[in-house]
């Protein structure tokens, strides 16, 4: 049985004139429970509408979105944040900056009991956050109580994944979480997410620019063009895939 189940998905928006501007047009797509699934694609291929559609920040004109067989094409933002967790490009996004580490943390983990936050701050609670982020192996553990702003973005990213992780989501949305970051902090935190959706078990989708990354990650790639998927690699297929030939296919520059 699938875990996110799209079909015939669409989305435009109205342009100055009543004219329409159609992004995604009819698309698609199919993610088994615990697939890792990276998605490529032009400027204007529908990556960041497909993630908002999916996270309830905009809705479709057209198709369905199921997850876990439930349909969540209508749900409101706020209910399919209890299930879906969204790690965005943007280090503070996702965050409040001027809470602790600990506060944002416990609000995280606070959001599917409907506690409030001085329930959530306990010490076994921090005790658990504490070992999450000892994992990382980035000396978060010691700051659990800076502020969130005062971290660096690797840090930041960090922190997000482990928020939208501590109670698993049914489904992972990583919004080119990596691409804000210097080379060295971006595979850091790539390994770290790896190691997270592995060991969780996750269905995770992820948009990146990154041609290398989008080969090294995952059980499939997918590859968007003009609003549906223009290609789709798994298994043996994927993993002889090379960065020239990606280029070389969809016009990718670097």
């Amino acid at each position: 049985m699938a875990m996110l189940e799209i079909k015939n998905l669409k989305k435009h928006f109205k342009k100055e004139g009543g004219i329409e501007n159609h992004i995604l047009k009819g698309l698609d797509l199919k993610m088994d429970k615990g697939e890792f699934v990276t998605v490529l694609g032009n400027n204007g291929a529908g990556k960041s509408t497909l993630f908002n559609l999916i996270s309830g920040t905009i809705l479709s004109n057209d198709g369905s979105i199921v997850l876990d067989q439930i349909d969540i094409t209508f749900m409101p933002e706020h209910k399919r944040s209890k299930f879906i967790g969204r790690v965005f490009q943007s280090p503070m996004m996702g965050t409040a900056p001027n809470l602790t580490v600990a506060e944002n943390m416990a609000l995280a983990y606070g959001r599917q009991k409907r506690k409030n936050l001085n329930w959530a701050l306990t010490r076994d609670l921090k005790k658990l956050f504490y070992e999450k982020l000892e994992e990382s192996n980035m000396g978060l553990e010691k700051k659990l109580d800076s502020p969130m702003k005062d971290l660096s973005g690797g840090q930041c990213q960090v922190v997000a994944l482990v928020m939208c992780t501590i109670n698993p989501p049914k489904l992972l949305l990583l919004d080119e979480h990596t691409a804000a970051l210097d080379p060295k902090t971006a595979v850091d935190v790539m390994q770290y997410t790896q190691k997270i959706v592995e060991e969780g078990r996750l269905t995770a989708l992820m948009i990146t620019h990154d041609l290398e990354d989008a080969i090294l990650y995952g059980d499939r790639l997918i590859m968007m063009d003009s609003g549906v998927i223009g290609q789709d690699f798994s298994g043996e297929e994927k993993k002889n895939l090379t960065v020239e030939g990606l280029r070389t296919l969809y016009h990718l520059k670097e």
